[in-house]
Formats: C-alpha cells, sequence, structure tokens
C-alpha cells in the first residue's frame, strides 16, 4: 500500500523586525581561581587588566620536549584572584540587566573546566553573592515600585505572555488557591534557608538608571537542566511525586506504591516569532528578590551533582536560569495596565552554568559517570564547532549552514547568536600545572569565540501616552485625599470615618414603626424624608464635582507646566547625551589613536634599532670590503710581476733548450749518417767478395767506384712517420703501362678513403668495381660488405707522398659487430726517372750480415697477424686513427 504524501502546511514568515546594521562581538571575560593549598606549581600569570600568560609546566616540558612556550591571551577584562563578586557583577552582568530593563534579551554563560570555579561565580556562598543573587536584587530593587499586581500578566503556554484586568486577576488567583494545586513558592515571612541567607549586603545593591515608571512590570523566572542532551524542569513539582496505584479491570493494581515517576523530559519548540523555548516548562511569577532566588535554590537542590576525584560536587549537567521581564504601559489615567498586547514589551535573561569538560582518566569516572563526561563534552564540542562555523561565515564571507541541532544547548540559543539579544561569557580558568593541557583548549576556544560578532538589538518603540503617568495619578490621589480631610470628608485610611461624618450631616429618619394598619403619617413622613436626603445627597455630589473639576483644571494646568518643563528638560538631556555620545566616541577614537600611535612608536623603535644595527654591518661590512680589495689589488700586481718573470725564465729557457736540442739531433744525424756509409761499404765488399766467390772463372771486375754522397732533401728534418704501426711495404717500381690493382674480385667492397687524403694527379688509380667509397666505415656500411680497402697515404724517405693500399677481410665477432682482419698490402709510389734511387732494389741482393727486417714485414703471415676489430655500434673505422697523414712540424 502507498500511502499518499500528505500537503505541508505553510510556514508562517517570521515578523519583521528592524534591521540592525551595527553588530558587537561576544563579550569574553576570564577570572582566575585561587591556587590550591596542595598545589605549589602555578601554570597562569595575570600581566595586565586585559592579558594573562601561560607557563608550560617544568614536567610538561620534558614529556613534550619543550614543544609548548609561554603564550599570551587576551580578553575583554581579566579578573584575578583578588576580584571580588561585586566588581565581576559591576563588569559583566550590570549592563545585561541595564537591557533586560529596557527590553533587550542577554545571554551569559560560564565557561570552563571541572573545578575552575564555574558555579561559585554563576551563585556563590553566603556573604559573597554571585552573578545570578545580584541580577535579581538589582532587577526588583529598579522595579519593586512599578510591579503588577499578581496574576495581571498570564502566560500563555507558547513562551507568550497576556495582559488581563486586576478583577480577572483577582479571580484567577482565587481559582488557583481554591481548585489548582499552586506552586509552592516560599513567601517573604517564612525563615529563609541558612544556605542562602544573607547573599548580599545591603550596601551592594545596584539600581538600574532610566526605568520607565510609567510601565508595570512582572518577572517570571524558570530553571531547567540539561542532562545527557535531554531537558528536565527544575521546578516542576510532580518528578519525585510517588505514582498513585493504578487498577485494571479486576481490581487488581499495575504498579506498587514504593514506584516512583522519572523525570519526564522536556522537548524544544518554537514560537510564532520564531524563538526557541522549552515547552511545558514551568514559569514562575516572582514579587521579590528574596523569593527568585528561594525558587532558584530550590531547583538548585535537584540539580545532578555527583562526586569526582577532582571536584567534590562536581555539576553532571548544564543548567539554566531564564528571568522573563513582562511590561506594559499604564492607560492614559496612570491607573491600571493598557489592555493592548501590541503594548507589551517581553524580555529575558538567560544565566547558564556550563558543566566542566573533563578526561575520564583524571576523574577517575566508571559507568554511569562515563556516560555523564562524554555527553558533556560532546555537548561543548559542538558549542565549539557552531561557533567556529560563525566566525568563518563572518570573516571569510562563506554560508555554511550552522549545527544548531546538534545538541540542546546550541538549539536552545540559536536566536541569540542570530541577533536576539547580547551574549557574554565568562571563562573560568584554574591555574594549577595539572590543568594546563585543559586549560589551554579552553582559552583557544575563548579566544575564537570573541572574533564572533552578534547583531545589536533594537531599541523597542516607546508608547504614544505622554509620560509621567503614574505620577500625576499618585498626585491626583493624594491631593483628593488631603481635600476631603480638609472639608471633614473620608479619607482612604479612614473610611468607616467618613461615612459616619456623611451621615451625620443628613437629616435624622423618622420613627418608622407601624401601630395601625390604617396610618397614613408614618410611611409618608418616612418618604419625605428620605426624599430631602436624597436632594441633599445630589447637592453634595454636585458640590464634589464642582470641587473635582477645578481640582483637575488646576491638575491639568500643573500638569502642562511640567510636561513642557520634562520636555525641555527631556530635549536638553538627550541633547546632553547625544554630547556624551559624541565625547565618549571621542574618547573611544583618541585611544584607539593613542593605541595606534604607541604602536608606531615601538615599531620605529625597533625600526630605528634594527637600521642602527644594520648601518653599524654595513659599515664593517664595507671595511671589511675595502681591506679585501687592497689585498687584492696587491695579490694582483704580485701576481702579474710574478708572471712577467717567470715568462722571461720560461721564454730564456725555451730558447736554450730549443738550441741545445737543435745541436743534438744535428750531432745524432751526422753520427747515425756516419755510421751508415761506413755500413754500406762493408756490405759491399762482403757483396763484392760473395760475388767472386760464386764465379771464379770469371775474372774480377773493376772496383767499383764510389760516388759521392747526394745530399738528401730536408736532411735536418726527421722522418715522419705514420701514427699507427704500419708493416713495411713491397716497393713497387713505376712502369710506362697500365698496372690493374690485385684487389680486384667478385665480392663486394668497403673502400674506404679518408677525407684527408690528397689527389696526386697521377695516371695509375686504383679502380676497385663493386665497392662502397666511404670516408669513415660504420658498422652498418662494414655488414653489406665482404672485403675491406683502406688508402693511406704517408711521406717516404726521399720526400715523395707513397700510397698504401691496405686490404682486409670482413669478419662477424661474437658480440655481434663487425671486424676487419688485414690480409695484404699493396704499395704504390711516384718517383723520378732522372734521378738515381736514394734506396737499394730489391735485384742487389740481400745485405750480408742477413738482416731480415724488410723480408719480415713483407711477409704475407706476418702482415696477416695485424688485424682491428669494430664494436658494435661504432662509428670509428679501423685504422682510422692511427693511418691519417702527421703534420709535419716546423723546425
Amino acid at each position: 500500500m502507498i500511502r499518499q504524501p500528505k500537503g505541508r502546511t505553510p510556514r508562517r514568515l517570521p515578523p519583521k523586525k528592524p534591521s540592525s546594521n551595527q553588530k558587537d562581538p561576544v563579550g569574553v571575560y576570564c577570572r582566575v581561581r585561587p591556587l590550591g593549598a596542595e598545589d605549589e606549581e602555578c601554570c597562569i600569570e595575570v600581566i595586565s587588566s586585559s592579558t594573562l600568560q601561560l607557563h608550560s609546566p617544568e614536567g610538561f616540558k620534558t614529556n613534550r620536549n619543550g614543544e609548548f612556550k609561554e603564550t599570551q591571551y587576551s580578553f575583554k577584562k581579566v579578573f584575578g584572584v583578588s576580584v571580588s563578586q561585586l566588581e565581576l557583577f559591576e563588569h559583566v552582568a550590570k549592563p545585561l540587566v541595564d537591557d533586560l530593563i529596557h527590553g533587550k534579551n542577554g545571554l551569559l554563560f560560564t565557561y570552563g573546566v571541572t573545578g575552575s570555579g564555574k558555579t561559585f561565580t554563576m551563585t556563590g556562598s553566603p556573604g559573597q553573592g554571585g552573578l545570578l543573587p545580584r541580577c535579581l536584587d538589582m532587577i526588583f530593587s529598579s522595579i519593586g515600585h512599578c510591579q503588577a499586581k499578581r496574576y495581571v500578566f498570564k502566560t500563555d503556554d507558547k513562551n507568550g505572555l497576556e495582559v488581563q484586568s486586576e478583577v480577572d486577576a483577582l479571580l484567577e488567583r482565587q481559582r488557583r488557591e481554591n481548585n489548582l494545586p499552586a506552586p509552592k513558592t516560599t513567601s517573604s515571612r517564612q525563615k529563609p534557608d541558612p544556605d542562602i541567607s544573607d547573599m548580599i549586603k545591603p550596601e551592594e545593591a545596584y539600581k538600574a538608571d532610566g526605568v520607565d515608571e510609567d510601565s508595570s512590570y512582572s518577572v517570571f523566572v524558570s530553571y531547567i537542566e540539561i542532562y545527557n542532551n535531554y531537558i528536565y524542569d527544575l521546578l516542576e513539582e510532580t518528578q519525585e511525586d510517588v505514582i498513585k496505584p493504578k487498577w485494571n479491570g479486576g481490581g487488581t493494581p499495575i504498579r506498587q506504591n514504593t514506584e516512583f515517576m522519572p523525570p519526564q523530559s522536556k522537548i524544544l519548540r518554537e514560537d510564532q516569532n520564531h524563538n526557541m523555548y522549552v515547552s511545558g516548562c514551568m514559569e514562575v511569577e516572582v514579587k521579590s528578590g528574596e523569593e527568585a532566588f528561594q525558587v532558584f535554590w530550590r531547583g538548585q537542590k535537584r540539580r545532578k551533582v555527583a562526586n569526582t576525584c577532582l571536584n567534590r560536587e562536581s555539576s553532571r549537567s548544564h543548567s539554566v536560569f531564564i528571568i522573563k521581564l513582562a511590561q506594559a504601559p499604564l492607560d492614559a489615567d496612570g491607573d491600571n495596565v493598557l489592555q493592548d498586547k501590541s503594548q507589551m514589551a517581553v524580555s529575558q535573561l538567560c544565566l547558564v552554568d556550563l558543566a566542566g569538560s573533563e578526561r575520564t582518566g583524571r576523574t577517575g569516572a566508571e559507568g554511569t559517570r562515563i556516560r555523564e563526561a562524554g555527553n558533556i563534552n560532546q555537548s561543548l564540542l559542538n558549542l565549539r564547532i557552531c561557533i567556529e562555523i560563525l566566525r568563518e561565515n563572518q570573516m571569510c564571507g562563506t554560508n555554511r549552514m550552522v549545527p544548531y541541532r546538534d545538541s540542546k544547548v546550541t538549539h536552545l540559543f540559536k536566536n541569540y547568536f542570530d541577533g536576539e539579544g547580547k551574549v557574554k561569557m565568562v571563562i573560568c580558568v584554574n591555574p594549577k600545572a595539572d590543568d594546563y593541557e585543559e586549560t589551554l583548549l579552553v582559552m583557544r576556544f575563548a579566544e575564537m569565540t570573541q572574533e564572533v560578532e552578534v547583531a545589536r538589538p533594537v531599541d523597542r518603540p516607546i508608547c504614544g501616552f505622554a509620560p509621567g503617568r503614574r505620577h500625576r495619578n499618585q498626585a491626583f490621589q493624594e491631593e483628593l485625599s488631603r481635600q476631603l480631610i480638609e472639608r471633614g470628608g473620608p479619607s482612604d485610611r479612614d473610611i468607616a470615618s467618613g461615612i459616619n461624618h456623611l451621615l451625620h450631616d443628613l437629616p435624622p429618619l423618622p420613627s418608622c414603626e407601624l401601630t395601625d394598619p390604617h396610618d397614613d403619617v408614618t410611611l409618608p413622613r418616612m418618604i419625605e424624608a428620605l426624599q430631602n436626603r436624597y436632594k441633599i445627597r445630589l447637592q453634595k455630589i454636585e458640590e464634589y464635582n464642582k470641587a473635582a473639576r477645578m481640582m483637575k483644571s488646576m491638575l491639568q494646568a500643573v500638569d502642562a507646566d511640567r510636561v513642557a518643563r520634562n520636555d525641555f528638560t527631556r530635549e536638553q538631556n538627550c541633547k546632553l547625551v547625544e554630547k556624551d555620545k559624541i565625547i565618549q566616541r571621542s574618547k573611544v577614537e583618541i585611544e584607539r589613536l593613542e593605541k595606534i600611535t604607541k604602536t608606531q612608536e615601538q615599531k620605529i623603535d625597533i625600526l630605528q634599532k634594527t637600521t642602527k644595527i644594520y648601518e653599524e654591518d654595513k659599515r664593517s661590512m664595507q671595511q671589511e670590503l675595502e681591506t679585501r680589495d687592497q689585498r687584492l689589488h696587491k695579490e694582483l700586481s704580485d701576481k702579474r710581476r710574478m708572471e712577467q718573470r717567470m715568462h722571461g725564465v720560461v721564454t730564456d729557457t725555451q730558447h736554450k733548450w730549443q738550441k741545445e736540442c737543435d745541436r743534438r739531433v744535428n750531432e745524432k744525424q751526422q753520427e747515425m749518417q756516419n755510421k751508415l756509409w761506413v755500413k754500406d761499404e762493408k756490405l759491399k765488399q762482403l757483396k763484392a767478395i760473395v760475388t767472386e766467390s760464386k764465379t771464379p772463372g770469371r775474372p774480377d771486375p773493376p772496383p767499383r767506384q764510389t760516388r759521392p754522397r747526394r745530399p738528401i732533401r730536408d736532411e735536418g728534418i726527421p722522418t715522419i712517420r705514420s701514427a699507427s704501426p704500419s708493416p713495411l711495404p713491397t716497393e713497387t717500381p713505376v712502369r710506362p703501362l697500365h698496372r690493374r690493382s690485385r684487389s680486384t674480385g667478385g665480392e663486394k667492397w668497403v673502400d674506404h678513403k679518408p677525407s684527408s687524403s690528397m689527389d696526386l694527379g697521377t695516371v695509375l688509380q686504383p679502380v676497385i668495381p663493386n665497392a662502397i667509397q666511404v670516408s669513415s666505415p660504420t658498422e652498418k656500411t662494414l655488414s653489406k660488405c665482404d672485403r675491406y680497402v683502406l688508402t693511406h697515404q704517408e711521406l717516404a724517405s726521399d720526400g715523395e707522398i707513397k700510397t698504401k693500399l691496405i686490404k682486409g677481410d670482413v669478419i662477424r665477432t661474437r658480440g655481434g659487430g663487425q671486424a676487419v682482419q688485414f690480409t695484404d698490402i699493396e704499395t704504390l709510389k711516384q718517383g723520378l726517372t732522372s734521378l738515381p734511387s736514394l734506396k737499394r732494389k730489391s735485384s742487389e741482393g740481400k745485405p750480408a750480415n742477413g738482416d731480415q727486417s724488410d723480408g719480415a714485414w713483407t711477409d704475407v703471415e706476418t702482415r696477416c697477424s695485424v688485424a682491428a676489430e669494430m664494436r658494435a655500434g661504432s662509428n670509428m673505422g679501423p685504422g682510422y686513427g692511427r693511418h691519417g697523414i702527421t703534420k709535419r712540424r716546423k723546425p
């Protein structure tokens, strides 16, 4: 079955309230409790009237490695251990009571760690009354002579009040006293409780200024507690009554008489003005401060209190004492209360004693106490979260929803933070070292709370009647009584004597006894006497009315004069008030400018000191810089002189060694040439002898004439050889016919011609078919070919350029690269036919001493043993760095 959704009743729009753009921050005050006799170390020091400093205990520094240092916190005012309850009341609660009498709401709550003195601050002790009894005493001292009679203001059980006439109020009082069980309010005639006697001394009483005496006032009080996030009424009489036995149909009781009715929790509702209130909470009308405090003390005895390790009487709930003040203007005559509900103003002051935050490990709580402590800490955490979000919305311009409904404490006081009244908080702290960590958290929360701003409540509109109505009515009644007394008439203090005097002025009545039924004289005589009395009464009434009119005109003239004077006085007072406001604003501005001036002066002093330090550092650094510059210039000049000196020494040494080297080289060359010439001569002689021994039949040839030695070109320059150890080539004579290279074949060749090779312009050039010509062989090129040839040029001993073709096979290596194994060398040489060869021909035979150096290099096996390997990824060809032409050095 699907239920149809029910249509919701449209919510009534809130009444338009006059907006106030002015905001006031939450007033946060701090009170320091005296240190106990058993405590030795103190962690709080009051520096000034608005600043205190926290010192971390010695043991705490050891455990935390000095993490926390000395921190300072500033509040609106800080009260030390020597501050009395009266001084605290003057600065904190007295302005709230003034606002209450002038129709504005207020909220005052105490906050702190368990055992920090919150309940003492709020309640006090005999002879040292706290904030609550002093507020009650100031309220009734201010409005005592303007109070309305009991039950003229009547609650409607919807957080509202109604006004009724004095006759209806008298009937209501009789009905409640006769039919309903009236609340057991303590009368002032009864003996007061010794625990609350003499809470306030008579000389400490305060009275508010500017009380509207043309209004009637009535005070209602209620007292609730929030225990485990449930609301209970501490003034409800039925929560301790014995349950009466209930009977079923069979005549047997359902429950025994020994059971007690558990306390019934209350719920929060919203009235027509969207203000939160406790539904079903009992509101008691009180007429004096003593009576109101007796009602409070009766509820205080029912509050949840338990003994813990930290506090003998630890509050296990949050208590809220609500003082509601109703005021309505008098009518035009100043005699009765105006029967107009729209002209009635209701204001209330909430005094909240929050339970202290605690740690179960320190309190030694078990069972129910752990649950109580958890609920207390959770409600305080919700209060902190709401304050943080309010602060964030105001400072950052965000619009986050404030979770008021998460806790009954925040939900009940939601309207105050939305601008329904002033909010003040008293932070109570215990200076002992054991509470340092909890006190530090409380200080941070308090410092954050005073950054929250609450809209300033607007003043209520003033009634349009002329002021001074109550005084005029009292003056009229007194004057009327005086004139009646002068004329012998009755007065209010002696009504019986006035009636007797009036009866004596009237003519006496004749005898009314009838003896005969036919008597016609007695009754007419009685009628005539009564008629005479009636005429005299009318005359008296006329005289009275005439005198009253005259008196009224006189009073009106006096009243008009008094009203004019009052208007003038009020106008002057308004001007004075405006002047005072201007003066106050000027004083505030002057104080602010003085603070700014002091701050700027301090900054200027600091900057001057810093400037002096920087100037001294600058001078010292400049001096040091100049000293270093001088030292550097000196070192540079010394260095230049040393360089010049060493340059001269090096130059001289170079010239000297160059000459010595040249001399030694020339000597060595001459010596070697001489040895070579001697060796050649010996070899020739040996060759001739050997030749003669082989041909004995032939005649001896004539002796060979020795040709004079031809000087070699560039004899002084040593022979320049290749950087790589090249094998000795086999000289090939230059023939006039064309000669093909022996490297031609069917294989694919890599023709490696370095870029440094010179074009000799010869006719015979090595031509290799099916070859890839490269200037620098790569691995990719070698992988495509089978044979390799390198064209290498070097300077011969006769000064001509000799070209060598170094051939080899391309093979693969185990590493995946390519390697070249050299197998043959061909030599191409260009020479002149007209000049004799400077070297011996191969046909001249071998030297006699059997030197096989040329044959060793020309041997194929020796030449094939020289090979070079190229690794994978290398760009350098085999023999590339070794077969280049070496540059000729200058002598």
